[in-house]
């Protein structure tokens, strides 16, 4: 664009008819080119220029315009390439995105299910726990219950032992005999 503009400023200065038939000739270049869009593209394309175009000087010669022109042509199509460069790029890192997105969402939707099953299996766990403690807790209570009875029962031997060895004892003082057993060990 830079070029368009210097050479329309070396040209003399046409009055506007003039300037429209000079334009539709093709002696000189319209002051503003028709723009095209690139699709798909939200970038700002600057075009990168040669060093040595910016110290060109251009004459009035129209080689020297037409090498101007194609220089032009050449960073339009240079500024269009980078622009789908970009754009390609661009679609590479949304489509990559979109699937790490996926594989995200894969593995956050498997995770909540593993989850889910242990937090279930722990509530079944919980619960035969429950049930097992309780049983262990019945069983021992059973225990203790024929632990007492069984205490009762020796207790309630003892005292008939007892008992009848005081009756012996008592018999045995009556008539004055001895008994028999008096130790048990000789």
């Amino acid at each position: 664009m830079a070029e368009v503009a210097k050479i329309l400023e070396t040209e003399k200065p046409v009055a506007p008819a003039a300037a429209e038939t000079a334009v539709a000739e093709g002696k000189v270049a319209a002051s503003h080119p028709p723009e095209e869009k690139v699709a798909e593209t939200n970038a700002i394309v600057v075009a990168d220029k040669a060093p040595d175009a910016a110290e060109k000087k251009i004459s009035g010669g129209s080689i020297d315009r037409d090498i101007a022109l194609a220089e032009v042509e050449k960073e339009k199509r240079m500024s269009f390439i980078k622009a789908w460069e970009d754009s390609e790029k661009t679609k590479a890192e949304n489509k990559a995105q979109k699937k790490s997105s996926a594989v995200t969402s894969w593995e956050n939707s498997k995770k909540a299910a593993a989850e889910a099953k242990l937090r279930k299996m722990e509530e079944v766990l919980e619960k035969k726990k429950a049930v097992y403690a309780e049983q262990m807790k019945n069983k021992i209570s059973l225990i203790h219950k024929e632990a007492e009875e069984k205490k009762a029962m020796v207790e309630a031997r003892r005292k008939e032992e007892i008992l009848k060895a005081q009756e012996m004892a008592a018999k045995h003082r009556a008539t004055g005999n001895v008994p028999k057993k008096f130790l048990g060990c000789f």
